[in-house]
């Protein structure tokens, strides 16, 4: 799942430090590809400050709720439909069909909840500027992340940017695709194949929007 679909099972905590946690192992991943962080493999080096905790506690939340979603029937008879779709307009491209539907059915479902109200993108934000700083920074450093100024750098500018605004319009969704694609290759797709994405999303959104809260709601029933 993506940023805001994880939020959407923890947008009703105060806590901060829980909220970010569950973005976390993502959105290390996006500062520096190279970084290999399992903080849930030592928890003990976690649990005995309350901050830390709770970072880490959305850290597992995190790795609970794409298990539970990358296994289900739900989201591999979806990406599996979207693949379909993408195969025509990919002829010529180096992007696997696979992968990109598994990227598309991830944006497509925050798009919907942006779309029927489900979250507030605006209050996901201010949850993360309320994060205490103290405490990510002792989390990275327990985590042996090795450029902690780094990844604030990278931290504040996703905040500042506040990018996943986007995602209200569809077009957006085409073009973060694209980007995501571009970090495994140089040249994905061109820009008539881009628009061409747009339409088979604006198809399968109407697909997809019929059933898409039934994956939220057996998630969040599995949720220990």
């Amino acid at each position: 799942m993506n940023f805001l679909s994880h939020f959407y099972f923890d947008r009703q905590t105060a806590d901060a430090n829980i909220v970010l946690g569950t973005i976390l192992p993502d959105l290390l991943k996006n500062a520096n590809k190279n970084w290999n962080a399992h903080p849930q493999k030592n928890s003990i080096a976690f649990t005995q400050e309350v901050g830390l905790n709770s970072l880490l506690t959305g850290w597992k939340r995190h790795l609970e709720v794409d298990l539970i979603f990358h296994s289900s029937t739900f989201f591999n008879k979806k990406m599996q439909e979207l693949k379909q779709l993408l195969l025509p307009i990919l002829e010529d491209s180096v992007v696997r069909p696979s992968f990109l539907a598994h990227i598309g059915v991830e944006l497509l479902l925050d798009h919907l909840l942006i779309e029927h109200q489900k979250i507030n993108i605006p209050d996901f934000y201010d949850k993360l500027d309320q994060v205490n700083r103290n405490d990510l920074t002792k989390f990275l450093q327990k985590c042996e992340i090795d450029d902690v100024d780094h990844f604030f750098k990278f931290f504040d500018s996703f905040k500042s940017s506040r990018y996943l605004l986007s995602y209200q319009k569809l077009e957006n969704i085409s073009y973060a695709l694209q980007r995501i694609c571009m970090r495994i290759w140089e040249h994905p797709f061109s820009e008539k194949t881009t628009q061409e994405l747009t339409v088979v999303l604006e198809f399968y959104k109407k697909q997809l929007e019929v059933d898409f809260m039934i994956i939220f709601e057996e998630t969040e029933n599995r949720l220990t």
